[in-house]
């Protein structure tokens, strides 16, 4: 179904420093033992094979040579250490350091990968990279940071595919990387990047606070205790569908009303809660009951720019790295199953992002009570939350126009997690993937809570 034709590696160009180490902050720590964060873009833009091997892919490829010298820590791998007693995981890049890319030609249906409805989860994998083995050292296993796939759809599109390291950067990094490389790969050269971004190009030395020792000492305790192992890139069989649904605007208005109507000394809800409030409630719902457990929805929130009780002066808005406070909210089944769950949701999710994130004297104030609260929740059923409207991937325009879709293949993975971003038409998009029976259970819940 889909072809690889080349596998390459693309190096910063001559010229960058010839060495670059950094230590991993706690908030790095956190991701050492998760799965690698895989997405994939996809672009309307028919063309035929001779335009795609001959322009499109030496652009890309001199594209992603020159982006990395302003992202050069990409280039490099997380040495983990074999003795984690006594040393500390980090990251490095070496002159010869460089990033895998493929080239592929796909025979798969376009138009049925970006559309919204159920869909086998397994073929979108073809457009996913693979990632080199783990190789090893004297003292070190060597874990690649990120992989990169661009797969041509012969005179319908392209897809850009990436799977990264979560221990290196979240989301928002990510996105940076990608834009300037798309920025970049459109200008033909780094001028208009550099000139556009002067003093906000990436930094990437690690934040540092008043406990910063102490929290990765507490966070590399803990996480030193698991058995360090390969990320799955390639779940498969996933044994499952996936689907994006839309919550239109008119959508949001309607349950922003039903939540200031239920609760009149409600001011204020943000379209962030009332998207995530819906989905917890309509998820619980079409599963039914999980025994007589409480149910947990948790969420990040970007730490960057804040002053709060961890960061003062605050980590600068151009980091690169992880710099995600997370947060937990635990409500009882049958409160979320009611005819007002979703209005339960919505305030208790609201009411922790006012005491723990509005406020900069809580937010971050005990980062190592996060260890202790997953553990008290790791029997219950949870839904997480990737993606944001606020970092939004179709942006990245390579001079095709901006994406199509954007597919978060990460949901792929044990439990229940959605992504939120924008869909192309203005409207939000919630991703899911669930098995076949329960997105069917879903999509009918999640139709009949609009047309109410």
């Amino acid at each position: 179904m889909t072809t690889v034709i080349e596998n390459c590696r693309i190096p910063p160009p001559q010229g960058v420093a010839a060495e670059l180490f950094l230590q991993l902050s706690f908030f790095d720590m956190t991701w050492l033992h998760f799965n690698t964060t895989r997405r994939l873009i996809f672009y309307n833009h028919p063309c035929s094979e001779a335009e795609f091997f001959n322009t499109i892919v030496p652009n890309l490829k001199h594209s992603l040579s020159l982006t990395l010298k302003h992202f050069l820590p990409l280039a490099g791998n997380l040495l983990y250490p074999s003795e984690p007693d006594t040393e500390k995981p980090v990251f490095r890049y070496i002159s010869g350091d460089s990033v895998s890319l493929t080239v592929a030609v796909s025979c798969l249906d376009f138009e049925e990968l970006v559309a919204n409805h159920a869909r086998e989860s397994d073929q979108f994998y073809d457009l996913l990279p693979r990632t080199p083995k783990m190789a090893e050292e004297e003292d070190y296993q060597i874990v690649p940071l990120i992989t990169l796939q661009v797969t041509l759809f012969p005179g319908r599109g392209i897809c850009v595919g990436l799977s990264n390291h979560h221990s290196l950067s979240d989301g928002r990094s990510i996105l940076g990387f990608m834009k300037a490389w798309a920025m970049i790969n459109k200008s033909g050269d780094d001028d208009v990047f550099v000139s556009r971004n002067g003093e906000s190009l990436p930094f990437f030395k690690r934040p540092i606070c008043k406990d910063s020792s102490r929290l990765d000492g507490i966070f590399w305790d803990v996480m030193k205790k698991i058995p360090f192992q390969p990320a799955v890139t390639h779940p498969l069989p996933t044994n499952r569908v996936r689907a994006s649904f839309i919550l239109r605007q008119s959508d949001i208005k309607m349950l922003k009303n039903l939540i200031f109507s239920a609760r009149p000394n409600i001011d204020r809800v943000s379209t962030f809660v009332v998207a995530a409030a819906y989905v917890w409630t309509t998820l619980a719902k079409s599963l039914g009951p999980a025994g007589d457990k409480d149910e947990v929805f948790i969420f990040g929130a970007d730490a960057r720019g804040r002053r709060n009780a961890l960061f003062d002066p605050p980590v600068p808005v151009n980091y690169f790295g992880n710099c995600l406070g997370g947060r937990v909210v635990r409500v009882e089944h049958r409160k979320l199953a009611a005819e007002d769950g979703f209005v339960a949701a919505a305030e208790a999710i609201g009411d922790e992002m006012k005491a723990k994130i509005y406020d900069g004297d809580e937010f971050l104030k005990s980062p190592e009570n996060l260890l202790t609260e997953m553990a008290k929740y790791k029997d219950m059923r949870a839904l997480g939350i990737t993606g944001s409207p606020k970092l939004d991937f179709t942006e990245a325009d390579f001079g095709w126009g901006e994406a199509e879709k954007v597919e978060f293949l990460s949901l792929d993975g044990t439990g229940y997690l959605m992504s939120l971003f924008n869909s192309r038409d203005g409207d939000l998009a919630v991703g899911m993937s669930l098995a076949k029976e329960e997105m069917e259970a879903f999509a009918s819940m999640f139709a009949i809570g609009l047309s109410m």
